[in-house]
């Protein structure tokens, strides 16, 4: 795994613009930051964080390519009358292959994002001074360990490794990491949370706040019922839906990783000093925009699905096939 597999510029972006204040950055130059990432990744071969880089670079690689394919080829512009010669245009130019590309835009970034958050997440648990930060730490690290491996391998459906480890992150998710510690890792999701909520001071980033706020919060309601059923002895019941559980997280999680990039480059979209830093910033903005009105709406049909425990699924019978 080597950082070339994966955008530079988004790359210092996470490090200089998103992750500036952590601790990750703080106790070491930004540079070396990406070196240490990388290092931590390797050396943790048969660990989350390091699954997690690897589907995420998978991402990345399809999208850089198909963005290439977009631009260099063209395709003919139909002629508005019988007289017009016909002419070409990139097939970026489409609306609806743009729509394709911003789909790939925001899984890949939105998955780098919350690696890069992730390896933030186990500095703090390794070197922060304060044991109840490192202990905050780990709590939200090891409820994040499975959505970072697990949501970015259910984008991968045709890929049947990738769908089975998807399948035990769920499970995990939902059936174990949820409750550890007494939700301890959820407390501390929804505090940070609500921090980037708060930081989120432009008209451009606030239109998203009350979306997000109110997904975690039925998201939690949801939880609640879950862990009911769960303590009454109704597991199967409940683990029957966990591929739900974790969609539903994972996108919760992006959206948030999402307001974070989004909140980073509305302050500097201002006082960007090219115009190759303006599209940059441009870009992230409308790639969150991009996420908050067209994926994270689609959860609603996973908190139905999961507020009502259907056993639709479970129901069904092998031999029924």
């Amino acid at each position: 795994m080597t950082a070339t597999a994966l955008d530079r510029r988004d790359l210092e972006f996470q490090i200089r613009e998103v992750l500036a204040d952590s601790l990750l950055v703080h106790n070491r130059q930004a540079g070396d930051a990406l070196e240490v990432i990388y290092a931590a990744a390797d050396r943790m071969a048969s660990q989350p964080l390091a699954r997690a880089f690897s589907l995420v670079t998978g991402h990345y690689c399809s999208f850089v390519d198909s963005l290439a394919w977009a631009r260099q080829h063209y395709q003919p512009v139909s002629a508005h009358s019988d007289g017009e010669e016909q002419s070409l245009e990139p097939v970026i130019a489409e609306p609806d292959v743009r729509r394709s590309l911003l789909a790939q835009k925001a899984v890949c970034e939105g998955g780098l994002a919350l690696c890069l958050y992730g390896a933030d997440l186990l500095t703090q648990k390794n070197e922060h001074p304060e044991a109840g930060q490192q202990a905050d730490a780990d709590s939200l690290f090891s409820l994040l360990a499975p959505i970072m491996m697990g949501w970015p391998a259910q984008l991968l459906p045709d890929d049947e490794e990738a769908g089975q480890r998807a399948r035990a992150a769920a499970r995990d998710l939902l059936g174990r990491e949820i409750w550890r510690d007494q939700s301890r890792g959820l407390q501390q999701l929804m505090h940070r949370v609500q921090s980037d909520l708060q930081a989120a001071d432009t008209a451009a980033c606030q239109q998203w706040v009350l979306s997000l706020s109110e997904t975690l919060q039925q998201a939690v309601k949801a939880t609640s019922g879950l862990g009911k059923s769960l303590v009454e002895g109704d597991q199967e019941r409940v683990l029957a839906n966990a591929h739900n559980y974790l969609r539903l997280f994972g996108h919760i999680v992006i959206a948030w990783m999402w307001l974070r990039q989004a909140n980073a480059a509305a302050r500097a979209l201002p006082d960007a000093s090219s115009e190759a830093d303006r599209h940059f910033y441009q870009g992230k903005l409308q790639t969150a925009r991009y996420f908050f009105h067209w994926e994270l709406p689609t959860v609603a049909q996973d908190l139905v699905l999961l507020r009502n425990q259907d056993d639709t699924c479970l129901a069904m019978q092998p031999e029924w096939f």
